[in-house]
């Protein structure tokens, strides 16, 4: 029996001093790394890049396993304003169900942008899913101040 677990949203909007193609340009897998605090420990395992078809393979080290995350570029595209993709889980760990991840790199201005993680996810268990809520949240909220600082 098949059950229904709904996704959860997180929205973090970071500003950075850069012109959007410039920061569209620093999304490299030297960037990925940098993203990620110090526990878990990530290792970048793939990084084909950020065009349609792309694959990033990620291994975490949760102490007392290692866990695998392969997503996959499902779309990606630059206009006059914003460029975006998207990966969306092929391969989770234990804990996750569902992965989409729009990440938006939006023009404001001259030398402005807004890097903008809209993050969709479900737990393996309904359950699950408020309760890791929090820890997803801080993960990506420790990306704002490695952004200033990449991006200045």
């Amino acid at each position: 029996m098949l059950v229904y677990v709904p996704m959860m949203h997180i929205t973090i909007s970071t500003s950075v001093n850069q012109h959007y193609l410039k920061v569209k340009e620093g999304f490299s897998g030297d960037l990925l790394l940098q993203l990620n605090p110090p526990f878990p420990k990530v290792t970048l395992q793939r990084f084909d890049g950020s065009e349609v078809g792309d694959l990033v393979s990620l291994q975490i080290n949760m102490l007392v396993a290692k866990v695998n995350w392969t997503s996959k570029i499902t779309d990606a595209a630059t206009t006059e304003e914003e460029y975006f993709f998207v990966d969306e889980g092929v391969s989770l760990p234990f804990f996750l169900s569902k992965w989409k991840h729009r990440h938006r790199i939006i023009r404001s201005g001259e030398r402005k942008t807004i890097i903008r993680d809209e993050i969709s996810y479900a737990g393996r268990f309904a359950l699950l899913t408020p309760i890791l809520y929090p820890i997803l949240y801080l993960q990506f909220l420790y990306r704002k101040p490695i952004y200033r600082k990449v991006f200045a």
